[in-house]
């Protein structure tokens, strides 16, 4: 089996592979060329449909469906079916007769759950198979947790079935959702037993009213009000799709689970939506009637409305959730970073490429950054990119020869166009895909200029890259571009940017120390490198050459240069001065 589909109208579903195939992409046409036979079944309606060709696709695995990633690792909290019911934290799904609610993708989130149940109802944590004739037989004798109060002696007969139902009734409840109906009923209690004067009783109930509301206070969306929804959302990264899936019950939180598709047909996004949806109703169970998605799926559910919301409060679950699968596909590519490298890097050139609409895939990146102060020891920077990685033994550092002074400008188009020029003679067919330039509009254009003066202006893509809003400015377009602050697209540049600014403003600083480091004496004739050093190691500094008496001095360079250096540093007053 290599594809399995789902159509209402299956003789044009299949029709449409085989009456034009040049319409179609590569892809499809591979698929259609290995076609051997044709298989269907007809069912009831478009739902069945739907969990039929997800429970086929999970089965028999085909090339090319959309494949899902699953999720039957993460953890479920489950409630046994025995008398006295346990609450435990598992992985794995026994059928049983068990009650299983999630699964959850945070496991911080399961166990916090499970510790708020431990600490605010007398939940039995033994392996033991207590009912009522075990009890009755006194076969079992009580543990610590009994003694310490954490159970109420189950296995001894200290609470009833029913009294102990109750408490697993409420975590049920809390588990599915009806958090506030509780809470509410706690709140009733708590008035009645105080009308009744029964203070003590009043005050279990207050501190269990505090305690939910405490623990649930993050996961309650009060602005929704006690709705019941399911929200779905998609984030693409390639040919990779990343969901979020969010259960609300009575205005609550009660699941939020991430999971990632894998497409091998350009699948359109409402049927990866499709599969989605398919996927959590085979985990979960029938949605809500009410389906909050970006937008509509190719299906329709009986009883089920899709609702794409465009203000308040839908909206903002819509967004909560693309949070989610946002950060989900981060994550993932963060972990794709480390397991394999360098997928992970073409990724992110892919994502670069698509970002600043290029034509071919920036391999090779380099890019250019001014540094002075004050007109200064001004220097310029190149460092050099190669698959997304530093190539720093291709990077290059400029001395400003042409221009005078504080001129940025002027400055980047001297060192473009000297870059160039050389590797047009050295190396023509080394040529970047993608030049950056760190600055904005103005570095830009002279940038640009050398470019086009050296005949390059359709071999190469260049961008600046403004730092203030991390705002990528293109050549010829009066707007800005803003790329996502969390896309691995806009991180790698500005990684280059930062590269050259430290490379840059390393090599000027060396120049400033150098300088400083060549005091006033190397500028006087007849004084080399050695003898300032004899004159500093006897004398510390040039402030004290300057205020020694010429005899000292002549003993250690003669008269004629003595005089010399004295005359010079009174000129220039002794201003540089190394302690």
């Amino acid at each position: 089996m290599i594809y399995v589909g789902k159509a209402k109208d299956l003789r044009k579903r299949v029709s449409q592979y085989f009456v034009d195939p040049e319409r179609l992409n590569i892809k499809t046409r591979t698929l259609v060329s290995k076609i051997a036979d044709i298989q269907y079944s007809v069912v009831d309606s478009e739902a069945d449909a739907l969990l039929l060709e997800n429970n086929l696709i999970k089965q028999f695995k085909p090339r090319y469906n959309i494949l899902l990633k699953d999720s039957k690792t993460y953890p479920w909290i489950c409630v046994t079916a025995d008398p006295f019911p346990k609450v435990f934290l598992t992985r794995k799904l026994v059928r049983d007769g068990s009650r299983y609610f999630g699964p959850y993708s945070s496991i911080f989130h399961a166990r916090t759950l499970l510790d708020f149940f431990n600490d605010n109802y007398p939940l039995r944590s033994c392996k033991y198979k207590i009912d009522a004739q075990t009890v009755m037989r006194k076969k079992l004798r009580p543990c610590l947790e009994m003694h310490i109060g954490r159970c109420r002696g189950c296995c001894v007969g200290g609470i009833s079935i029913e009294e102990y139902g109750s408490f697993i009734d409420e975590i049920t409840r809390l588990l599915s959702g009806g958090v506030n109906d509780i809470i509410r009923h706690y709140k009733a209690a708590m008035t009645a037993a105080a009308d009744a004067l029964d203070f003590e009783s009043a005050q279990v109930y207050k501190q269990r009213v505090e305690a939910l509301q405490a623990h649930y206070s993050k996961s309650i969306i009060t602005s929704a009000g006690e709705r019941d929804i399911d929200v779905f959302s998609l984030e693409y990264d390639g040919t990779d799709a990343f969901g979020n899936f969010l259960r609300i019950r009575g205005g609550a939180i009660i699941q939020s689970l991430n999971l990632a598709f894998k497409t091998r047909l350009d699948e359109g996004r409402e049927a990866v939506l499709s599969t989605f949806i398919a996927e959590i109703e085979s985990k979960f169970g029938a949605l809500a009637k009410e389906v909050i998605v970006p937008f509509r799926p190719d299906v329709e559910l009986e009883g089920v409305s899709f609702r794409i919301p465009v203000r308040g409060d839908k909206l903002a679950l819509l967004e909560l959730s693309s949070k989610n699968a946002r950060e989900h596909r981060f994550n993932a590519l963060k972990q794709r970073e480390h397991t394999d490298p360098d997928e992970f890097r073409r990724s992110v050139l892919e994502e670069l490429r698509k970002a600043l609409a290029m034509s071919e895939l920036p391999v090779h990146m380099e890019c250019f950054d001014n540094s002075n102060i004050q007109g200064t020891n001004p220097v310029a920077s190149c460092v050099v990119f190669r698959n997304a990685e530093p190539c720093r033994s291709d990077y290059r550092r400029f001395k400003i020869k042409t221009v005078i002074g504080a001129n940025d400008y002027a400055s980047m188009k001297e060192v473009v166009n000297r870059r160039y020029s050389r590797m047009l003679e050295e190396a023509p067919d080394d040529l970047p895909q993608l030049i950056v330039i760190d600055g904005g509009k103005g570095q830009l254009d002279f940038a640009w200029q050398a470019i086009c003066e050296l005949g390059l202006e359709k071999r190469v893509t260049v961008i600046g890259l403004a730092k203030r809003l991390e705002e990528v400015i293109r050549v010829g377009d009066p707007y800005p571009l803003f790329i996502d602050r969390n896309s691995q697209a806009l991180k790698v540049l500005q990684r280059i940017r930062d590269e050259a600014h430290r490379f840059g403003i390393t090599f000027h600083r060396q120049l400033r120390s150098k300088a400083a480091i060549n005091s006033a004496l190397t500028s006087i004739k007849g004084v080399g490198r050695q003898t300032e050093e004899r004159l500093l190691m006897h004398f510390g500094s040039v402030a004290r050459i300057a205020a020694a008496p010429e005899a000292d001095i002549a003993r250690l360079v003669g008269p004629k240069l003595a005089a010399r250096i004295l005359e010079s540093l009174r000129q220039s007053g002794g201003q540089n001065t190394i302690e």
